[in-house]
């Protein structure tokens, strides 16, 4: 998909046709090592967005930077420290994610970059938060800083995705990831899944669990499999996301797995109103957290639970099944983008354990469409990520 990027605001030197492509394919080269830097910082800089940052000088790199952590310095500020704080005449700045020029954690970024003598900045996207939006380009614009923005503008706003919607909402940006064979069935009817796919793939989820802040099954997937539900990537190791058990009557096993391992993340029991005291006394323990939830027609009302881990401070949930649990977020309309593993296998029945329960729409008119769809090959298996384009 050709990317929407407004031409520079350049003198007569550059209306050739030509040298403007020359100049914008520069833009995009720089850009794309921005994004590949903002990366590293994904799972670790929650509720701030992952930004990364380059500073080039005659068409080569030379300093660049991300945000590695919350309370961190901004990419801009760790790429400028680089080179002492200060630029050379001509030296431009890539940034994904539009600088701050408000105080947070840190001090805006905007004054770095004043201080830096910087006079070039191309940006890929405008900070989509609705308390400072658009302040830091206007205001170093009007500082005589030449300011592009829109480079690679949909990737960048992919990246953030989840930032974008927190920002705006409040709630998680929520990532449904099932694993299917050829002939769409997540289990066998006995249960059995391991395993659909192959272990590159299984690798890709470890790396979403590590990236994304909390993940989430329903009990009956705790009941029927007993995870760990923790990230186990072969090279680092990776972070684990907090761990949402979706369980109304509180009827988890007190010998999961998932209520006994060592993790430095806490496990989280949204359960509803009427348990009983010794219930909840026997899933307490270290690093196990009972939430309290409102209910709807007799299970956990999942509205609810998305505004509850807003306010702790979730901004993106993976959501990893079962059926049961995803037909209720589909149905709310709480799923924001679904990836979908599937695997060169067929079951071969019509009794396995569908992705979604429940029953569908009467017409195919009726059917979730995805939009902005990006399909990846994973050995023989196949993922497709989409964003939901929900009917009527």
């Amino acid at each position: 998909m050709a990317e929407d990027i407004p031409r520079p605001r350049t003198a007569g030197f550059f209306n050739n046709e030509k040298l403007i492509s020359i100049f914008l394919d520069a833009d995009k080269k720089f850009m794309r090592r921005a994004l590949a830097l903002a990366g590293k910082g994904l799972g670790r800089t929650s509720p701030n967005p992952a930004v990364g940052a380059v500073i080039v000088r005659k068409g080569k790199i030379i300093a660049s930077g991300y945000h590695r952590k919350a309370g961190e310095n901004h990419a801009e500020v760790e790429a400028l420290a680089k080179l002492g704080g200060k630029a050379e005449r001509g030296d431009t700045l890539y940034v994904t994610l539009e600088p701050c020029n408000h105080y947070g954690r840190t001090p805006p970024c905007t004054r770095a970059i004043l201080e830096s003598g910087i006079k070039s900045l191309v940006v890929g996207m405008a900070d989509p938060n609705p308390t400072v939006a658009g302040g830091g380009c206007e205001f170093l614009s009007q500082k005589g800083v030449d300011v592009r923005i829109g480079v690679l503008e949909s990737k960048c706003r992919r990246l953030n995705d989840w930032f974008l919607k927190f920002s705006k909402t409040g709630h998680p940006f929520v990532v449904a990831k099932s694993a299917l064979t050829l002939d769409g069935w997540t289990a066998t009817s006995m249960g059995h899944a391991r395993w659909i796919t192959n272990e590159r793939s299984r690798q890709v989820v470890h790396q979403m669990r590590d990236s994304l802040d909390a993940v989430m099954v329903g009990v009956g997937t705790v009941v029927a499999d007993d995870p760990l539900l923790t990230t186990r990537l072969k090279k680092s190791g990776g972070r684990d996301p907090a761990r949402i058990i979706v369980d109304t009557h509180l009827r988890i096993p007190v010998h999961a797995r998932v209520l006994n391992h060592r993790s430095e993340s806490e496990t989280f029991i949204a359960f509803g109103e009427g348990v009983s005291e010794e219930k909840l006394e026997a899933v307490k323990g270290e690093g196990v957290s009972p939430l309290c939830c409102p209910t709807k027609d007799g299970r956990v009302d999942l509205k609810s639970l998305m505004a509850i881990l807003g306010d702790m401070g979730i901004s993106s949930l993976l959501v990893e099944g079962g059926a049961t649990l995803m037909a209720s977020m589909i149905g709310d309309r709480l799923i924001d983008k679904f990836c979908v593993f599937q695997s060169p296998k067929i079951l071969g029945g019509g009794d396995g354990i569908p992705m979604v329960s429940g029953k569908g729409p009467k017409r195919m008119d009726g059917c979730i469409r995805l939009k902005d769809v990006e399909i990846k090959l994973l050995g023989e298996d196949i993922l497709l990520e989409g964003y939901p384009d929900y009917p009527g």
